[in-house]
C-alpha cells in the first residue's frame, strides 16, 4: 500500500505540473523543450523535486488532520505539562527552537515532522502515555528531538527528489529510445505508454532505495536520543514496543517514516530497522 499510496502521489503531482507548464505556455509562451536532453532533465527535475517539496510544506497540517493531532497550547493536566517541560528541555539542549506539540489518539507511537527544524511538530500517541513511564516517553521524545535537529524531514525530501527526478529521466530516455513507428519517429501514445509503466516499476526501486536510507536514519535517531537523555530512556522503550505486536504499532503509511516505530510487509521496504537490531545498535554506543 505504501508503494502504492506513492506512485499514485507522485502520478498526482505530476499531472498538476503538466497543467501548470500548458497554462504556462499557452499564456505566456513559458515552454520547456523535452527533445533535448538538458530539457528534459529540467522537466524532470521540476516534476521530481515539486511533490517532495509540496508535501514537506504541507506536513504538518497533513499529520494534525490525518491523526487527529490535538496541539497542547494550554496544559489540561500534569500530563500535558510535563510533555511540554520535557520536550521544551531537550529541545534547548539540542539547539532547536521549541517545536508544537500535540496528542493523537492511537497504539503506542510517536512521530516528528515539519519542514525545517525550528517549524517542526512532535506527537505522541495516547498509547504510548498509557504503557510508559517518564524515563521511556523521554528516550522517545529524546529520538524525535534527534529526528527534528539533524534535519531528516528535509533530508528525505531532497533524496526522495533525487530519485524522483532520475525514476522519471530514465523512463523517459528509455521509452524515447525504443518507442518509435516504422519511420523511425517518435510515437507519442507508446512513449506516454512505456514511459508510464517504466516509472511505475522504477518508482518501486526508487522506494525501496529511500526506505533504506530512513532505516539508516532510525540509527542515528536512537544515537541522538542516547546522547541527549542517556541510554536507558530509548533503549527500553524500544525494548518495550518489541513486545507489542507489529501491526498494532504502526502509523499511516504516509506517516511511517517519521514514527519511533514502522513496519511494511517486506524488509527491503520497511521504514524502520528491526527493534532487535536498533537494540544492539543501542548496546554499542
Amino acid at each position: 500500500m505504501a508503494i502504492i499510496m506513492l506512485i499514485l502521489m507522485n502520478l498526482a503531482v505530476m499531472a498538476s505540473l503538466y497543467v501548470v507548464l500548458f497554462i504556462l505556455s499557452a499564456t505566456l509562451g513559458i515552454h520547456l523543450d523535452s527533445s533535448s536532453l538538458s530539457g528534459l532533465f529540467l522537466m524532470a527535475a521540476m516534476f521530481g523535486f515539486g511533490g517532495s517539496f509540496i508535501s514537506l510544506l504541507l506536513s504538518k497540517w497533513m499529520a494534525k488532520r490525518s491523526m487527529g493531532v490535538e496541539i497542547i497550547e494550554t496544559p489540561k493536566n500534569e500530563v500535558e505539562e510535563w510533555l511540554l517541560l520535557t520536550i521544551s528541555k531537550l529541545s534547548a539542549k539540542a539547539g532547536l527552537k521549541m517545536p508544537e506539540v500535540g496528542i493523537f489518539d492511537g497504539p503506542p507511537n510517536a512521530f516528528a515532522t515539519g519542514w525545517n527544524k525550528n517549524d517542526a511538530l512532535v506527537a505522541v500517541s495516547t498509547g504510548l502515555l498509557e504503557i510508559m513511564d517518564t524515563k521511556e516517553i523521554e528516550g522517545v521524545l529524546a529520538h524525535e528531538i534527534s529526528h527534528i535537529k539533524h534535519g531528516d524531514m528535509v533530508t528525505m525530501t531532497l533524496m526522495q527528489g533525487v530519485l524522483n527526478t532520475f525514476v522519471i529521466f530514465i523512463s523517459r530516455i528509455i521509452a524515447s529510445a525504443f518507442v518509435k513507428d516504422k519511420d523511425g519517429n517518435p510515437n507519442a501514445l507508446g512513449y506516454g505508454l512505456v514511459s508510464f509503466i517504466l516509472e511505475m516499476v522504477f518508482s518501486i526501486f526508487a522506494t525501496a532505495i529511500l526506505m533504506w536510507f530512513s532505516r539508516y536514519r532510525e540509527f542515528k535517531a536512537d544515537e541522538g536520543a542516547v546522547r541527549l537523555n542517556g541510554k536507558e530512556g530509548i533503549y527500553y522503550a524500544l525494548a518495550k514496543l518489541g513486545e507489542i505486536p507489529k501491526d498494532q504499532l504502526a502509523l499511516p503509511n504516509d506517516m511511517k517514516a517519521f514514527g519511533i516505530v514502522g513496519f511494511v510487509l517486506s524488509s527491503i521496504f520497511a521504514s524502520h530497522p528491526p527493534i532487535e537490531e536498533r537494540l544492539r545498535y543501542i548496546e554499542t554506543l
